[in-house]
C-alpha cells in the first residue's frame, strides 16, 4: 500500500515557501489521503480550513518498495 506525502506551501510574490508536510500512512487513493491531510493540517494549525494557511497543497507518493 502506498504511502502519501502532503506537502503544503503558502505563495509569496509567486515564490512557493512550505509551511508544513502530512504523511498519510494508508489511504484507497490519493484524493483520499489529500483530504486526510487537509483536515489534519487544519487542526494542527488550529483553523478551519487549511487554505487559511497555505495556497498549494502538492500531493507525493512512496510505493514503500524500499528496491523501486
Amino acid at each position: 500500500m502506498p504511502h502519501y506525502r502532503i506537502h503544503f506551501a503558502r505563495q509569496i510574490l509567486g515564490v512557493p515557501f512550505p509551511v508544513g508536510s502530512v504523511e498519510i500512512a494508508r489511504a484507497r487513493d490519493s484524493s483520499r489521503a489529500l483530504r486526510a491531510a487537509e483536515l489534519r493540517f487544519a487542526r494542527h494549525h488550529g483553523v478551519q480550513d487549511w487554505r487559511e494557511r497555505a495556497d498549494t497543497a502538492d500531493l507525493a507518493t512512496d510505493s514503500g518498495d524500499p528496491n523501486a
